[in-house]
């Protein structure tokens, strides 16, 4: 089992892998009221609200705003599985990296306050000019420390694979910097997965921290082999949310996204 299992939602228990939905494209123009009864129709059972988007769910939101984010949530079926940040830790400009940090923490603050159970942030490049192996540090610390303060309001942050830090041996590198218990891989189901020796040697790097979330676009059809992702994530006993992040328009985005949770579950009951 996930050593990041504690981090996750306690309904969690009643199934090893749920079904949700990231707000990017597919859920980007819908206001928090439609996007509760869109997932209620579709069968996604949790949302990751990404910021920037129509819920308007930001750190700028009044502490009143915030409970009515957390009530909205509590009465509906759909869990509030956390927040999509935009900050990354690669920046080169000190001033930046520590602005980008301290985002980062409000992003926290606003995950605790709306009663969701963790941020994403990005690692998210390697500059020019820059020795990998320094950015690799910079950013393993500014997760450590970003990581430390989510802890002590029982967050969890997640690091998404992204961007020129997608290849795994680089996120392997990064959390062997960022040793904070608190610190997790968000798996994002990216070509590079596939580069080197595989999937399932990627999967084997960062297998013993991945957090309580996992991206992934279209199951079926696509040539991303998520079948062998899911038998990887089972037989880690992995404990979390499998989040549809589509990367397209479709005409009928609930009907794509009820498509999504049958082939979802085709896929697990397998």
């Amino acid at each position: 089992m996930s050593a990041f299992a504690a981090g996750l939602n306690s309904q969690s228990s009643a199934a090893a892998i749920r079904f949700g939905l990231v707000t990017y494209m597919w859920g980007h123009d819908w206001d928090l009221p439609t996007l509760l009864a869109n997932c209620e129709k579709a069968g996604a059972e949790g949302v990751e609200l990404r910021t920037q988007h129509a819920h308007g769910v930001e750190p700028t939101l009044s502490d009143a705003a915030r409970r009515e984010v957390k009530s909205r949530f509590a009465d509906s079926s759909i869990t509030l599985v956390g927040l999509g940040s935009n900050e990354d830790f690669h920046d080169v400009d000190p001033a930046s990296l520590k602005a980008s940090i301290e985002r980062a923490k409000e992003f926290v603050k606003l995950s605790h306050d709306v009663g969701a159970s963790g941020v994403k942030v990005k690692p998210n490049d390697l500059p020019e000019g820059v020795p990998h192996q320094q950015t690799i540090e910079q950013i393993g610390r500014a997760l450590n420390e970003v990581g430390s303060y989510a802890s002590d309001l029982g967050q969890q942050l997640r690091l998404e694979v992204h961007g020129q830090c997608a290849p795994l041996p680089i996120i392997a590198s990064i959390m062997e910097v960022a040793d904070c218990p608190n610190v997790s891989v968000c798996w994002n189901s990216n070509p590079q997965d596939l580069e080197g020796a595989g999937l399932i040697d990627n999967f084997a790097m960062v297998r013993n921290r991945l957090g309580a979330t996992v991206h992934g676009r279209e199951l079926e059809g696509s040539n991303y082999p998520y079948a062998d992702l899911f038998r990887q994530l089972l037989d880690a006993e992995y404990e979390g949310w499998f989040l549809i992040e589509g990367n397209d328009l479709p005409k009928d985005r609930i009907a794509a996204l009820a498509n999504q949770r049958a082939a979802f579950d085709r896929m697990t009951l397998k």
